[in-house]
Protein backbone atom coordinates (compact mmCIF):
# COMPACT_ATOMS: atom_id res chain seq x y z
CA UNK A 1 0.00 0.00 0.00
CA UNK A 2 1.61 3.18 -1.18
CA UNK A 3 1.72 6.77 0.95
CA UNK A 4 1.24 10.00 -0.72
CA UNK A 5 2.92 13.42 0.88
CA UNK A 6 2.41 16.88 -0.82
CA UNK A 7 3.97 19.71 -0.70
CA UNK A 8 4.64 22.82 -2.59
CA UNK A 9 1.63 24.63 -2.60
CA UNK A 10 1.33 28.18 -1.26
CA UNK A 11 -0.19 31.50 -2.59
CA UNK A 12 0.98 33.39 -5.74
CA UNK A 13 -0.04 36.19 -7.78
CA UNK A 14 -1.85 35.80 -11.12
CA UNK A 15 0.77 34.81 -13.55
CA UNK A 16 2.90 33.28 -11.48
CA UNK A 17 3.96 29.68 -11.06
CA UNK A 18 4.47 26.67 -8.60
CA UNK A 19 5.66 23.65 -8.73
CA UNK A 20 3.85 20.55 -6.48
CA UNK A 21 5.56 17.82 -5.57
CA UNK A 22 4.02 14.30 -4.39
CA UNK A 23 6.65 11.84 -2.53
CA UNK A 24 5.48 8.45 -2.51
CA UNK A 25 6.65 5.64 0.33
CA UNK A 26 5.14 2.16 1.15
CA UNK A 27 5.08 0.83 -2.48
CA UNK A 28 6.66 0.01 -5.87
CA UNK A 29 6.33 3.25 -7.27
CA UNK A 30 6.91 2.58 -10.84
CA UNK A 31 3.80 0.19 -10.66
CA UNK A 32 1.64 3.20 -10.60
CA UNK A 33 -0.10 5.43 -12.38
CA UNK A 34 -0.04 8.93 -11.04
CA UNK A 35 -2.41 11.80 -11.04
CA UNK A 36 -3.46 15.11 -9.78
CA UNK A 37 -6.69 16.21 -8.58
CA UNK A 38 -7.85 19.68 -7.26
CA UNK A 39 -11.05 20.68 -5.29
CA UNK A 40 -12.47 24.13 -5.10
CA UNK A 41 -14.62 24.92 -2.32
CA UNK A 42 -18.03 24.22 -2.79
CA UNK A 43 -16.95 22.35 -6.18
CA UNK A 44 -16.32 18.73 -6.78
CA UNK A 45 -12.60 17.42 -6.79
CA UNK A 46 -11.90 18.02 -10.63
CA UNK A 47 -9.01 15.68 -12.75
CA UNK A 48 -6.20 18.12 -13.46
CA UNK A 49 -3.67 15.59 -15.02
CA UNK A 50 -2.33 12.27 -15.36
CA UNK A 51 0.94 10.73 -16.05
CA UNK A 52 1.89 7.02 -16.68
CA UNK A 53 3.83 4.41 -15.28
CA UNK A 54 7.04 5.30 -17.03
CA UNK A 55 6.20 8.92 -17.33
CA UNK A 56 6.19 8.86 -21.06
CA UNK A 57 2.41 9.76 -21.67
CA UNK A 58 0.33 12.42 -19.83
CA UNK A 59 -2.90 13.69 -20.10
CA UNK A 60 -4.30 16.53 -19.21
CA UNK A 61 -7.77 18.59 -18.37
CA UNK A 62 -8.69 21.68 -21.33
CA UNK A 63 -8.58 24.05 -18.45
CA UNK A 64 -4.83 23.31 -17.63
CA UNK A 65 -3.44 21.91 -21.45
CA UNK A 66 -0.31 24.34 -22.28
CA UNK A 67 -0.10 25.71 -18.81
CA UNK A 68 0.24 22.60 -16.67
CA UNK A 69 3.28 19.91 -16.92
CA UNK A 70 3.68 16.57 -14.80
CA UNK A 71 6.55 14.73 -14.49
CA UNK A 72 7.92 12.09 -12.55
CA UNK A 73 11.40 10.48 -10.78
CA UNK A 74 11.15 7.20 -10.33
CA UNK A 75 13.88 6.90 -8.98
CA UNK A 76 13.14 9.36 -5.86
CA UNK A 77 9.57 8.29 -5.44
CA UNK A 78 7.71 11.75 -6.64
CA UNK A 79 5.73 13.19 -9.04
CA UNK A 80 5.51 16.99 -10.47
CA UNK A 81 3.01 19.09 -11.35
CA UNK A 82 4.83 22.24 -12.55
CA UNK A 83 1.93 25.21 -13.10
CA UNK A 84 2.66 28.14 -14.87
CA UNK A 85 0.30 31.35 -16.05
CA UNK A 86 -1.53 30.68 -13.04
CA UNK A 87 -5.30 32.29 -12.63
CA UNK A 88 -7.32 32.77 -9.31
CA UNK A 89 -9.88 30.09 -10.81
CA UNK A 90 -6.93 27.80 -10.43
CA UNK A 91 -7.25 28.09 -6.70
CA UNK A 92 -7.77 25.01 -4.78
CA UNK A 93 -6.36 22.34 -2.81
CA UNK A 94 -4.42 19.93 -4.83
CA UNK A 95 -4.66 16.13 -4.42
CA UNK A 96 -2.09 13.75 -5.63
CA UNK A 97 -3.85 9.67 -6.38
CA UNK A 98 -2.04 6.39 -7.17
CA UNK A 99 -3.47 3.35 -9.06
CA UNK A 100 -2.20 0.69 -10.42
CA UNK A 101 -3.41 0.65 -13.84
CA UNK A 102 -2.28 -0.38 -17.42
CA UNK A 103 -4.54 3.39 -18.80
CA UNK A 104 -4.34 6.71 -17.78
CA UNK A 105 -7.72 7.22 -15.83
CA UNK A 106 -9.27 10.28 -15.27
CA UNK A 107 -11.80 10.12 -12.51
CA UNK A 108 -11.17 10.60 -9.22
CA UNK A 109 -13.10 6.70 -8.50
CA UNK A 110 -10.56 5.16 -10.06
CA UNK A 111 -7.71 6.11 -7.90
CA UNK A 112 -6.99 3.78 -4.95
CA UNK A 113 -4.85 6.10 -2.86
CA UNK A 114 -4.75 9.23 -1.91
CA UNK A 115 -2.59 12.13 -0.49
CA UNK A 116 -3.87 14.51 1.98
CA UNK A 117 -3.39 17.67 -0.17
CA UNK A 118 -2.13 21.00 -0.44
CA UNK A 119 -3.46 24.25 -0.67
CA UNK A 120 -2.88 26.80 -3.54
CA UNK A 121 -3.88 30.26 -3.40
CA UNK A 122 -3.83 32.43 -6.86
CA UNK A 123 -4.13 36.06 -5.96
CA UNK A 124 -5.66 38.85 -8.79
Amino acid sequence: QVQLVESGGGLVQAGGSLRLSCAASGGTFSSYVMGWFRQAPGKEREFVGVISRRGKSTDYADSVQGRFTMSRDNAKNTVYLQMSSLKPEDTAVYYCAAELSNSLPMTASSYDYWGQGTQVTVSS
